[in-house]
């Protein structure tokens, strides 16, 4: 099995805001799908087993810098910055990578974010409890659901705008999952159960 690994930067005096690691891990992805240059092999064989497992680590100080050292992209994205590796097989992860933790990437949100306008909105099921490294893998999901499902005319308005995204919670999420939309239904590797519903994309040319 592929999986896409993602790095996000967590000093403990400065930690990012939830909202903006969100969209900085979808936007990351979106990138790396849009133009994957010299890793298009990696990322073909990920996308092809039809399983876009996604997961999240945490890196602060000397960890961040040899995270970054690797090869990948840097998204910086208002208090956020991310990284997004080529895909690499599940149990064969580079060595800093992979000694890289998991848990403790708990955020808040202490910014107000008001409505979103012009880009595509990630909504995300406020009913479910994920740690932020959860939430931003399930974001990434929802992003690649939205390319997929747009059309190359749409991609190259959303390319021109710099593939920016959204995330924020829905009060209406169940609607929404019921409309048609892409929606992200989590395999239930960790934290909440199988088949549930975590995120929905939504934008004018996934509803025409």
């Amino acid at each position: 099995m592929m999986v896409l690994p993602l790095v996000v930067r967590i000093e403990r005096t400065s930690p990012p805001q939830r909202t903006d690691a969100l969209e900085a891990a979808a936007m990351a992805v979106l990138g790396l799908l849009a133009d994957p240059g010299e890793w298009a092999g990696e990322v073909e064989v990920w996308e092809s087993t039809g399983r876009i497992r996604k997961v999240v680590r945490r890196a602060r100080g000397a960890e961040w810098e040899r995270a970054i050292a690797l090869p990948g992209r840097t998204i910086v994205h208002r208090s956020a910055e991310v990284r997004v590796h080529p895909p690499v097989p599940l149990d064969d992860w580079p060595r800093d990578l992979a000694r890289l933790q998991v848990s403790g990437t708990q955020l808040d949100d202490t910014a107000e974010y008001g409505e979103p306008a012009g880009v595509p909105v990630l909504w995300e099921n406020p009913a479910l409890e994920m740690s932020a490294g959860k939430a931003m893998a399930q974001a990434g999901h929802s992003a690649q659901l939205a390319w997929w499902a747009t059309s190359e005319r749409d991609r190259r308005a959303w390319q021109a705008g710099g593939l920016a995204v959204a995330v924020r919670p829905s009060p209406d999420f169940g609607k929404l999952a019921d409309s048609g939309l892409p929606v992200v239904r989590d395999a239930g590797f960790t934290e909440i159960a199988p088949g549930s519903a975590t995120f929905v994309a939504d934008a004018p040319w996934l509803r025409s």
